[in-house]
């Protein structure tokens, strides 16, 4: 596909998915009755106010498209992130209505979404990275940890695992995912700072009873992926 048309389905593709909270009820969290096992507050998900990052995401998504139509449209640094990026958009169009429905199906399309994502980031050019990069790797940050949360939430609503199980091992998968796409991109901050904003809300979840063992891996979690980018950005300024 031709760069400029892409620029525009992308352009289009992101602006479905900002829009796409206003055709439905929104989302924050999986209901406890969509499953056999109802999931009340289930320790792999975050608190209520962390999933209001989305709307930093759909903006910051949008922003970037309108420039990469404006100003980039023909650029080949931005042309090798369009085609996985619109086609993770395009999923997030319709993935609340799912994940309102049918938690399964949103669950799969979910991990579709966040592949995606990351091979956008991946593939994302350096040389405007706070229109290009930047926002597809907060998208991709806090899409890896939804799929953990995602696929949690269903192992233990449908008691193939406890909710305490499946949150560790969720999580542990996550932290792992995390840990490889960032030193594959360990200058940009955005990836790993979603993910710690994750992370801060399933402690938040956690600090009633309080569930150690689940706090602590987010804890641990937080630590190595600051520490990673840390060191990231004093490589990046030392001369």
């Amino acid at each position: 596909m031709r760069t400029g048309t892409l620029a525009i389905v992308v352009l289009i593709a992101a602006l479905a998915f900002a829009l796409s909270p206003l055709l439905t009820s929104g989302f924050n969290g999986f209901a406890p009755d969509q499953f056999p096992v109802p999931q009340d507050n289930p320790p792999v998900q975050p608190e209520g106010y962390a999933f209001a990052i989305w709307g930093v995401i759909y903006l910051w998504l949008l922003v970037s498209a309108v420039y990469g139509v404006w100003r980039a449209s023909g650029d080949r640094d931005w042309h090798a992130a369009r085609l996985p990026l619109a086609i993770s958009l395009i999923v997030g169009a319709f993935w609340i209505k799912a994940a309102n429905e049918a938690p399964i199906l949103a669950t799969v399309m979910i991990v579709v979404m966040a592949a995606t994502a990351i091979a956008a980031m991946l593939r994302a050019g350096s040389s405007q990275p706070w229109m290009q990069a930047r926002p597809i790797a907060l998208y991709a940050g806090w899409l890896t940890t939804a799929t953990g949360v995602a696929i949690g939430v269903v192992l233990g609503g449908y008691a193939i695992l406890s909710a305490q199980a499946a949150a560790i091992l969720c999580l542990g998968g996550v932290l792992l995912v995390a840990l490889i796409v960032q030193s594959a991109r360990p200058r940009e901050w955005a990836y790993p700072a979603a993910i710690i904003w994750a992370l801060v809300g399933v402690i938040s979840t956690n600090l009633a009873a309080p569930n150690v063992p689940v706090i602590a891996l987010a804890a641990f979690g937080i630590a190595a992926l600051a520490l990673r980018g840390g060191q990231s950005l004093i490589k990046a300024e030392t001369p």
